[in-house]
């Protein structure tokens, strides 16, 4: 199964927010290979930006991404739809075409207003409910 992993996933382990245990459920899954994970190439970016804000070191939790999910990168199509889609966050919809375009069988986020369209969008509870218990 392939699952498109959110920004907000990983920003909750890294600044310890109240979801964080259940993303690093999420991620050991991804780890261990019980499902393929994919991620925007903005997440990366998303994630140093924030990150430093707070002054938390995290290229070694960049690395750990790098090595255990796929990367991929958006395009002038790419962002030409994501412009189409009726809703305001451009970076929620450029993770939803890419995650459309790659075939991903869900999402996996903790964003309550996270675009919904034709894949299943599921928070970190949801999915591990659903898929690892």
């Amino acid at each position: 199964m392939k699952i498109f992993v959110d920004t907000n996933i990983f920003l909750d382990i890294a600044l310890k927010r109240e979801k964080a245990q259940e993303g690093l459920v999420v991620f050991k899954a991804v780890k261990n290979k019980i499902f393929e994970g994919i991620i925007s190439d903005i997440t990366i970016i998303n994630i140093d930006y924030i990150s430093r804000k707070v002054d938390t070191e995290i290229k070694p939790y960049l690395q750990a991404i790098e090595k255990n999910f796929t990367i991929i990168g958006a395009n002038n199509t790419t962002i030409q739809k994501s412009l189409a889609l009726d809703n305001k966050d451009l970076e929620d919809n450029i993770q939803y075409i890419l995650a459309l375009d790659h075939h991903c069988d869900c999402i996996v986020t903790n964003d309550k207003g996270f675009y919904k369209g034709s894949i299943e969008t599921l928070n970190s509870s949801q999915f591990i409910e659903r898929f690892l218990k």
